[in-house]
């Protein structure tokens, strides 16, 4: 499977992320493209320690089962899943070349990740593997639904 911590595959994910602009459309759901980047900035934050999100109620019950089947092979992650409040944007406009930018660095700083004790929203306390994992379908599946 891949993972942000190889650095082909980040630097896949950055020229992908470089295709998005101002004419993105999502392809599914009612994200705008400045809503999907500053959503993935704010999930790489998360990852790395700077913002903490609250643990969901059934998440601690479900969790880890969710966690060890998304990650059982190289699907992508099904479509309209559900965010943690803390990193759903409200705002619909905004400046799409400077969150996009901090979207990049945030995927290029995998290659020095230091948050091994990472407690996700909904999956719990996850490993430097897992996050690697679900950081590149999370990253994936957002590029997906801009078609790029």
């Amino acid at each position: 499977m891949k993972t942000v911590f190889d650095s082909a595959t980040r630097e896949e994910l950055v020229a992908r992320i470089r295709t998005l602009d101002e004419n993105s459309r999502a392809l599914w759901g009612s994200m705008t493209v400045y809503q999907v980047l500053k959503h993935g900035r704010l999930w790489e934050e998360m990852a790395a320690g700077r913002i903490r999100c609250k643990r969901v109620f059934a998440g601690r019950l479900l969790g880890r089962l969710v966690l060890k089947n998304v990650l059982k092979d190289d699907s992508p992650l099904m479509r309209k899943a559900a965010s943690s409040p803390e990193l759903l944007v409200k705002e619909t406009t905004g400046d799409i070349a400077a969150e996009k930018e901090k979207w990049i660095a945030l995927v290029k700083a995998y290659a020095h990740f230091s948050n091994p004790g990472l407690v996700h929203p909904f999956f719990g306390k996850m490993t430097k593997e897992q996050i690697g994992y679900f950081a590149y379908k999370h990253i994936d599946h957002h590029l997906r639904q801009f078609n790029s």
